[in-house]
């Protein structure tokens, strides 16, 4: 008997238990705060046209004094004195769960905030092509879930350089200053570059902007590593970006130029400021209607610009240039050769003809010359458009000095150094 008891207690317990609990779970909160008095929006900057730029993100993400307007805003009528606000963004690809706290202070005002968002950098160093994202915003107030928005987003390959935006009343924003992100001094590779320029014997040590006459021969290094190199001119600008309030155009990584030895002008404009920066010189990218151009101060003052035509490196081509040698530096092919000897001086001519000028002193030769032309190829379109470079105002000139920007703008490692 005391058996039958024992069981039919256990049993009464447990449909007990189940009943309690089920109980609970039909059980529903209500609720203190009405959502139509608090009126919570979550926003994102009409002007981006719901596109999200990784690498905007990227240059900015160690730089807190941006004038640049928040990508997210939250607005909020509070419902009480001193409620306390919690909003919370869920995870996504782009980010982590992120949650900003706030105190309303009075009852009826309406406050704006900008919620701090946890970008999941590693991830945006990766973003290769377009996807799209919802953004989630919970708003709490006091503990108490009140309402929740979501923002679907369209997020851009991390090589695609925001440009322009026209926004409200076609106000025109610039964002070519971007371009600086591009330009990474800090890549490993460039030490190993270095000892190959070294090792050129155009100059025994990178000493930076002492004057004018080093200034120019380091550059002169630099040209003719990337000429050995063969870096050919190679224009991709076109995006899939359906905006019709942005302007952006694909840029290459310094991985991308180097290993696939191709540019376009923004390009190869970035990948030699890369590398100058690196040995202290001090890079100026020219940015035109449909074109870039590379300069640099010729020494420490900063009183002088030197110029620089970066595309004409695809002029010529040095290691096909090579195939064309024997061991014994002799011509395999004079047809090939005249594309190389209309950039001969006079002397070196005459020196090859008489069977004098090895390979390496061909080289050098051209290089120089072509330097020289490159140097000379933009004086005259600047001399007509310095006062636009100078017109903070003026829309589609922009003189980029990359050390002055750098002070705003972290540069975008590329995906191999990670």
């Amino acid at each position: 008997m005391d058996f039958i008891f024992s069981v039919m207690n256990r049993f009464l317990t447990i449909l007990f238990v189940s009943v309690l609990l089920s109980s609970c779970g039909n059980i529903v909160v209500k609720k203190t705060i009405d959502p139509k008095t608090v009126n919570f929006e979550a926003v994102y900057d009409e002007d981006f046209d719901n596109v999200i730029y990784p690498s905007m993100v990227l240059a900015l993400a160690n730089y807190g004094g941006t004038d640049e307007k928040p990508l997210f805003t939250v607005n909020i009528t509070a419902p009480q004195n001193n409620s306390v606000l919690r909003i919370v963004a869920d995870s996504t690809v782009l980010n982590y769960v992120s949650i900003t706290q706030e105190t309303l202070p009075r009852k009826g005002v309406r406050y704006t905030y900008e919620p701090v968002i946890k970008w999941k950098y590693e991830n945006l160093y990766r973003l290769r092509q377009q996807g799209n994202i919802t953004m989630t915003f919970t708003c709490f107030i006091n503990d108490e879930e009140v309402d929740v928005k979501n923002i679907r987003l369209n997020y851009r390959p991390v090589n695609e350089c925001l440009m322009s935006l026209l926004g409200k009343k076609s106000n025109y924003r610039d964002y070519r200053w971007l371009f600086a992100a591009y330009v990474n001094e800090d890549h490993p590779k460039i030490d190993g570059m270095l000892s190959e320029m070294l090792s050129q014997g155009i100059v025994s040590t990178f000493d930076g902007p002492r004057n004018e006459k080093k200034v120019e021969t380091q550059m002169r290094a630099i040209w003719f590593y990337v000429l050995n190199r063969g870096m050919s001119y190679s224009s991709i600008s076109c995006t899939s970006n359906g905006s019709k309030k942005s302007n952006s155009q694909h840029i290459r990584f310094f991985d991308d130029v180097y290993k696939n030895r191709q540019a376009n002008c923004i390009d190869a404009c970035v990948f030699f400021s890369s590398i100058m920066r690196k040995v202290g010189l001090q890079p100026i990218i020219f940015v035109e209607p449909c074109h870039a151009y590379l300069g640099y101060y010729s020494d420490k003052t900063k009183k002088k610009i030197n110029l620089l035509e970066t595309t004409i490196t695809g002029w010529v081509n040095f290691p096909e240039l090579d195939k064309h040698f024997d061991s014994n530096n002799n011509m395999l092919d004079q047809n090939y050769y005249s594309k190389y000897y209309k950039y001969l001086n006079d002397k070196d001519k005459a020196k090859y003809d008489a069977g004098q000028l090895t390979l390496d002193e061909l080289k050098k030769s051209v290089a120089n010359t072509l330097f020289d032309k490159a140097s000379d190829y933009q004086k005259e379109n600047y001399k007509n458009n310095k006062a636009l470079f100078a017109d903070t105002t003026q829309p589609t000139y922009r003189m980029l000095v990359i050390d002055e920007l750098r002070k705003q703008i972290s540069p975008i490692p590329s995906v191999d150094e990670n």
